[in-house]
């Protein structure tokens, strides 16, 4: 049985829907794009404004005030090495490109996961909406981005918000779900209200699975970023992209080797000052 003729109306239908959206919605994918350049912009300025060693100091200085030796170390060596590599102003179009997507993946991820867990029906309508999201392959994102936002930044960092904010998400109300139910009919018997216990009670004991959430998403969001400068979003991904493309082994292992030191530098950090912040430690 030959589907090609029903493939091609499918096709057609999407193509159809995808044109009706983009001409009707035009005005809000405008603004959604002023949020994130209005974000990214002065993200990258400021960056690439501060001097690289001001970087690595304020690195060890913070790795010291965490309380790490190690940590302040790899800071140091490790924001070095990217210096030495001569890819630092590329790192930090990167590391805001991460910054932008992940604050906003988070401002819209946090309040989402608590709505979900303390609603059965928000958790019933979100669930397939969530796995669809993490079911759908990284590159396939940037289709639609590329279709509504053009090329560029924009469609780079909403595939990334895309592509992260599900973890957050689902962290975030899966930690609040996991509130022993004692400690809550413990609040109620104080006579707190339910805004008080989610306030009060539930997010100070979730902390530590919403901040892994953070963790997670951030480290998505690195992922991501590199991806998406298939479509323009610049940043260490354009370096890796063109070593293929010129066949630069050695250029495309160093731009590789500081992806690798960003994302292992963002991890410990964003770990470390959890732990410092954990209301129940």
């Amino acid at each position: 049985m030959d589907f090609t003729d029903f493939a091609m109306q499918v096709a057609s239908a999407i193509d159809n829907f995808t044109n009706y959206v983009s001409q009707k919605f035009g005005a809000v994918f405008d603004f959604i794009s002023a949020i994130i350049l209005g974000i990214n912009d002065p993200l990258t300025a400021a960056l690439n404004f501060v001097p690289a060693w001001l970087v690595i100091v304020i690195a060890v200085i913070g790795g010291f005030a965490a309380g790490r030796l190690p940590l302040a170390l790899l800071g140091g060596l490790g924001l070095a090495f990217i210096l030495a590599m001569n890819l630092w102003s590329a790192a930090m179009v990167t590391f805001s490109l991460v910054l932008t997507a992940a604050l906003i993946s988070l401002a819209i991820g946090i309040p989402l996961g608590t709505l979900i867990a303390e609603s059965k029906r928000m958790n019933a309508v979100f669930e397939p909406i969530l796995d669809f999201m993490q079911t759908m392959p990284a590159f396939v994102l940037l289709v639609p981005a590329v279709f509504f936002f053009g090329v560029g930044v924009v469609p780079g960092v909403v595939a990334t918000i895309f592509f992260a904010m599900p973890l957050p998400i689902r962290l975030t109300a899966h930690g609040l779900k996991m509130v022993e139910p004692e400690v809550i009919e413990a609040g109620e018997a104080f006579g707190a209200s339910r805004m008080t216990i989610l306030f009060f009670i539930k997010l100070p004991l979730a902390f530590k699975s919403i901040m892994a959430g953070v963790n997670q998403c951030i480290m998505m969001s690195l992922s991501m970023v590199i991806i998406a400068s298939m479509i323009g979003a610049g940043g260490l991904g354009d370096e890796i992209i063109r070593s293929i493309s010129r066949l630069q082994v050695g250029r495309g292992v160093e731009a590789g080797l500081v992806v690798v030191i960003l994302a292992i530098l963002i991890d410990r950090f964003t770990r470390r000052i959890s732990q410092k912040i954990d209301p129940t430690a």
